[in-house]
């Protein structure tokens, strides 16, 4: 395991962003400002967010509906409705993110675009729902099967077992329209072959949509958009 993957690192990074004395309640990405809750994934302490955001060209072109799973304060839900997508739906596990994706898709006026909803993945979905665009920027970080989550805040983080790797694999096409597409964003800290193991157990095909590599925390390490389709 390279040490840019071993989850006690994340585990690490999780407990500094959620305790740092200089933590803030609002910051700036990409020209806008945000609310930050407590307890809710810091994008000011991670250059993530703003790498999904250039993968996901959303200044580009918008989806005509989109999911965002797993949205923690809501950059990318807002920033998809701001782009001129008319239905987005932001669920998280985290009941702190949900009001905080709801929180900034009123600061930003676009709260009859986006309605953000507590989700373990698609459990709190209406079931007759579907998108044009499924997106997950996932918790790439593999950890033990055995590891339990000791605070909400750690499911951003890392993925017991590549538990809700599987989960997503397994339902995400589902809740497509036709022609719709199920883009799952993941890096060299994850753990690539198991992803792909998982891809056959589940009947998924995986093909890179796009790809960058970006400096983060003194490494160089790659990002990728995967588009998930089945077999």
């Amino acid at each position: 395991m390279l040490e840019i993957q071993d989850y006690r690192l994340s585990l690490r990074r999780s407990a500094e962003a959620r305790t740092r004395a200089d933590r803030p309640s609002t910051f700036v990405l990409r020209d806008r400002e945000w609310d930050l809750l407590p307890g809710v994934f810091a994008p000011v302490f991670s250059p993530t967010t703003g790498f999904a955001l250039d993968l996901l060209g959303l200044d580009l072109q918008a989806p005509s509906s989109m999911l965002e799973v797993g949205c923690g304060t809501g950059v990318i839900a807002v920033s998809a409705a701001l782009a001129g997508c008319p239905r987005v739906v932001a669920s998280d596990i985290n009941p702190d993110a949900v009001r905080n994706a709801a929180l900034n898709a009123s600061r930003h006026h676009c709260s009859p675009n986006v309605r953000a909803v507590h989700s373990d993945l698609f459990s709190g979905l209406d079931p007759a729902e579907r998108f044009d665009l499924v997106y997950w920027h996932s918790n790439y970080v593999h950890a033990p099967g055995s590891y339990r989550y000791a605070s909400i805040d750690e499911c951003a983080y890392i993925d017991p077992g590549y538990a809700a790797h599987r989960r997503f694999l397994l339902e995400a096409p589902g809740w497509v329209t036709p022609g719709g597409r199920v883009l799952l964003h993941f890096s060299g800290r994850g753990d690539r072959e198991e992803l792909e193991r998982l891809a056959g157990e589940t009947g998924r095909r995986l093909s890179v949509f796009r790809r960058h590599t970006y400096a983060e925390g003194g490494h160089a390490i790659e990002h990728l958009l995967i588009e998930i389709r089945p077999r």
